[in-house]
């Protein structure tokens, strides 16, 4: 029986610190969305309305794929790490498309291999890849659909944020090549400008990205009960919550199942549906397969 209640002692303590190191992912997210915000090209058209606004998650809602993938093609290509690397990342990718849900112990190891390539880089550098990447590999994969939702909010006198587990330099760099707000995204430690291999908190994703919403409506004035957040996956299914309009884009079979019970708007801009339940073409394209398996054989003659 003691043994039984120390067990179950220990689970609360795991969730608890779970929790506080989401909420602490999503603070920081919106501390940096607020002081990095694009006041320049989120000028509206339409008189502001200052407590509406829209939040879109990127992969494969704003996006065509996975924009971390990309980035590390990208990084890759400079030579940050080997093709070995980029191979085992792609098959991670592989297994969450087809199973439709990220695995904690993938996205644990996402997350430490990220922070050891760009652990004693300079935040300048990254940024600086960041956007030829994003050009080279990434604006021809913007949805043209969510794109239009997302500047029927701009049209409206609305903000919009992406929110992603995407690193807070790359997200806001999507967001300003789109004209959007800002960006809420993973936000890597740094100290003196360098990066030291340490998030702050942790990735942005699942229930971080709920506090990160509502961490950044408090500090905008937002009424969230008047707000609009997009997501193709089930794990959003927080952020979805905590806004007044949740619509399914593009969505895995477990948020069309939630959409469906709750009755929230379906989009799907996909064509090809049965290719997307597979998922490969559509998180990284048949060159990129191609690419991957020349990388897998690399690594097995390695």
């Amino acid at each position: 029986m003691e043994a039984v209640c120390v067990s179950a002692w220990r689970g609360k303590d795991k969730s608890q610190e779970l929790e506080r190191l989401a909420t602490l992912a999503g603070e920081a997210s919106a501390e940096a969305a607020s002081s990095s915000a694009q006041l320049a090209t989120s000028v509206p058209p339409a008189p502001p309305d200052l407590t509406a606004g829209a939040f879109f998650d990127v992969d494969n809602t704003m996006m065509m794929g996975a924009s971390i993938f990309y980035f590390a093609r990208g990084l890759a290509a400079r030579k940050f790490f080997t093709s070995a690397d980029l191979a085992g990342f792609v098959w991670d990718q592989v297994k969450f498309r087809i199973g439709g849900r990220e695995n904690k112990a993938d996205i644990k190891t996402h997350r430490e291999r990220a922070l050891s390539f760009v652990a004693g880089r300079t935040v300048e550098e990254l940024t600086t890849m960041s956007e030829e990447i994003y050009d080279e590999l990434m604006a021809d994969k913007i949805w043209s659909g969510t794109r239009a939702l997302a500047q029927m909010h701009l049209d409206a006198g609305q903000r919009v944020w992406l929110v992603t587990a995407t690193p807070i330099e790359l997200a806001a760099i999507i967001s300003r090549r789109l004209g959007l707000t800002g960006a809420l995204g993973t936000v890597a430690e740094t100290k003196d400008g360098v990066y030291t291999g340490r998030l702050v908190g942790d990735m942005l994703h699942g229930r971080a990205k709920a506090h990160a919403v509502r961490a950044l409506a408090s500090r905008e004035g937002l009424n969230l009960k008047r707000c609009t957040a997009y997501s193709d996956s089930q794990n959003d299914v927080p952020m979805l919550s905590v806004v007044g309009t949740a619509v399914a884009v593009n969505p895995d079979s477990g948020l069309r199942d939630v959409a469906r019970a709750r009755g929230w708007e379906i989009r799907d801009f996909r064509t090809g549906r049965k290719a997307a339940r597979i998922g490969v073409p559509s998180v990284i394209g048949a060159g990129a397969v191609a690419g991957a398996v020349a990388a897998g054989m690399a690594y097995r003659r390695r």
